[in-house]
């Protein structure tokens, strides 16, 4: 039986984080409204997982071309909502494409039936779906962050809930209007606009058969709780604190270059962007002076127009609690070397900025800094430097730069205690590769065929012949 709360109808307004201003208002689904939803998709959900995993394949191909149809729609959309640059927009929504291929192409091996052996007999394991999942969604990839867990999900064969922050609802329309233009069935997805109440009623509605989620560490913590005592799994991509090391062999001009593109990228509002700066003594004056000169060169304005390096912040609550983190840290010893102040005018803007002499104790060395601010940490040596990038309760990414390859791939291999790193580079997620964390950055994996196992019924059966 479900349990309903009745609750009165709430609205939400988007606001423009470039202006300041109102852009739409949108009513939240009651709870009743959205259980019985949960309803009719279980319905959907037993005709859905009849299809085969090719015809399923085949609509996952469709909408990376639906997707593109609608790019710059959609761009100028999610650039609107959240704040990213236009040309931001332009390349998250290039990524969802190639996941909709890579899925679409490599999906269906990752769910083939496997035979085993078997005493007296054979054995056959099946990768079966398990129905619904509920995804819990943060705003700074509005349509990337929907789509990367949906997409392995409706090739599983499950139906799939999206549970959007509300500052990003019109992209996630948007998406479920897509996913309809590329043949996915009503109730099979749904972009359900709920409060956080609801959303913990859902995760323990008995026909949830999964919950995953992107955002904080402390808010994963009582997800996973929450689903825990429903006994459900959960995939968890929560916060980190990465940290790059500019190791004694290191060339400084490409460390820099990557630098600032792994700090300021989507405004520094990035789970994997780069946070800490950990340079090694004999580099860090070089690194140092070369990194402050390149970050008072990005610019911040409007999104829509293409020149600026970076938009605003999503909302003036964020620019805020990064405000205080900085300020905090300088109160305890830190030092700015550029930006650092919130600039005067509309919007939420806010500086690169770039501080030093960052120590255990500060915001800026034990906290994710989620925004363009840049924490450097001087290490005596390549060792020490290693120390501090895992003296860090999380575990998501990290970087190395250093010429010598084979000692970074073996320290990244070996030492670096982190689900992803960089050498001598910055890339986000990519499709054929698992995308995920350990420590406080959480569990499970997503992309390169690993995601679609999540949320399957891994089934034994065993025939005696």
């Amino acid at each position: 039986m479900d349990t309903i709360k009745q609750t009165e109808t709430k609205t939400n307004k988007t606001i423009n984080p470039a202006t300041g201003k109102a852009i739409k208002e949108h009513s939240l689904l009651p709870e009743t409204q959205a259980l019985a939803a949960v309803r009719m998709m279980q319905e959907a959900f037993l005709k859905w997982r009849e299809e085969s995993v090719s015809a399923r394949a085949d609509k996952i191909a469709k909408l990376g071309k639906v997707i593109g149809k609608h790019k710059d729609e959609l761009a100028e959309l999610m650039t609107t909502e959240m704040g990213k640059t236009l040309d931001e927009s332009k390349q998250e929504i290039d990524l969802c494409i190639g996941i909709c291929e890579y899925t679409a192409e490599h999906g269906p091996s990752n769910l083939k039936d496997e035979e085993r052996e078997l005493d007296g007999g054979k054995a056959i394991v099946t990768y079966q779906p398990l129905g619904i999942i509920l995804g819990i969604q943060p705003w700074n990839f509005p349509l990337y962050q929907a789509l990367r867990y949906t997409v392995p999900n409706l090739l599983a064969g499950n139906a799939v809930i999206l549970k959007h922050a509300d500052n990003v609802w019109g992209s996630g329309d948007y998406f479920e209007k897509m996913l309809r233009e590329a043949g996915v069935p009503e109730n099979v997805f749904r972009h359900l606009k709920i409060d956080h109440d609801t959303a913990e009623a859902l995760m323990k509605h008995e026909l949830i058969r999964g919950v995953t989620f992107t955002g904080s560490a402390s808010a994963g913590s009582k997800i996973a709780s929450i689903a825990a005592k429903a006994l459900k799994k959960t995939v968890l991509e929560l916060g980190s604190n990465d940290a790059y090391l500019i190791l004694s062999d290191a060339d400084v001009e490409k460390a820099v270059e990557c630098s600032v593109m792994g700090r300021v990228n989507n405004c520094g509002q990035t789970c994997v962007a780069a946070k800490r700066f950990v340079i090694v003594e004999s580099q860090y004056e070089a690194f140092r002076d070369a990194y402050v000169k390149a970050m008072k060169e990005v610019r911040f304005g409007d999104p829509l127009d293409g020149k600026p390096d970076i938009g605003p912040m999503a909302r003036e609550d964020l620019r805020e609690s990064l405000h205080k983190q900085v300020q905090k840290s300088i109160q305890k010893g830190a030092r700015c070397l550029v930006g650092g102040e919130i600039p005067e005018g509309p919007g939420f803007f806010y500086p690169a900025t770039v501080l030093e002499n960052v120590e255990k104790g500060m915001p800026a060395y034990d906290e994710e800094l989620f925004g363009p601010v840049a924490s450097l940490i001087k290490a005596k040596d390549d060792e020490h430097a290693m120390e501090i990038a895992n003296d860090s309760r999380f575990g998501l990414g990290g970087g190395i730069f250093s010429k010598d390859q084979k000692r970074a791939i073996e320290l990244a291999r070996d030492k670096f205690e982190t689900g992803m790193v960089n050498i001598n580079g910055y890339h986000l997620a990519q499709p054929n590769l698992p995308f995920g964390g350990v420590k406080d950055s959480g569990y499970g994996r997503e992309h390169g065929g690993f995601g679609i196992r999540e949320f399957v019924n891994a089934k034994s059966i065993m025939i005696a012949e």
